[in-house]
């Protein structure tokens, strides 16, 4: 499938069930209104997170892009996101040692991108990890609003990821254009999104 538009921001929605968790993406025009949903991924709740597959639509039949841990229960696992054919489009893996405080990632991509991701800001990182340890409450969903910048090695921003406050957990996702006419491959980049949330507490 190929880029739904040359857009630089999504909606990611995800909605929490008894039996699944299930994200949906939308494009974002430029006066902020949503789009169609133009992938859809449902899971169990109690599955694994070693793969996440994004399908065209409820029928689940057409996929648009996957990720997948090269690894099974590695806490240090890399992570590769593959198109619909299962063509390697990207990559991202969390830096434990960076995210004791506010958790940080590397995403990387085929054409030579490599990106530093972490948290935007640090006294509601450490809220959060104060939040998760504390008896039942860790099970309550995350009150807080946290935001995730990428940039790339000559310092620009490549990726931004912010929570929004709603019913529903919703992020508004950011992938700017550079200069140059770059720009990161969207599904790369909703895959680390969907991971931002969907592997936090990994």
């Amino acid at each position: 499938m190929s880029h739904p538009a040359v857009t630089e921001r999504y909606a990611l929605r995800q909605k929490i069930t008894m039996m699944v968790n299930r994200y949906e993406i939308r494009t974002v025009d430029a006066a902020g209104n949503e789009g169609a949903v133009i992938a859809v991924a449902q899971q169990k709740r109690m599955a694994f997170k070693e793969q996440v597959t994004f399908y065209a639509d409820e029928a689940r039949k057409q996929p648009v892009f996957s990720f997948k841990a090269r690894q099974r229960m590695d806490l240090g696992a890399t992570y590769d996101v593959f198109d619909a054919g299962g063509a390697p489009i990207g990559w991202f893996r969390k830096d434990f040692g960076k995210s004791l405080l506010r958790s940080s990632w590397h995403l990387g991509t085929p054409d030579g991108l490599a990106a530093f991701g972490t948290e935007r800001n640090k006294n509601v990182a450490i809220a959060r990890r104060v939040w998760e340890f504390v008896p039942y409450v860790g099970e309550i969903p995350l009150p807080f609003l946290f935001h995730f910048d990428f940039t790339a090695a000559d310092g620009s921003v490549v990726l931004t990821s912010e929570r929004k406050r709603s019913l529903r957990d919703r992020y508004d996702i950011h992938l700017p254009q550079a200069s140059n006419g770059w720009q990161l491959d969207w599904r790369v980049g909703l895959a680390m999104a969907v991971a931002l949330d969907a592997l936090q507490s990994r």
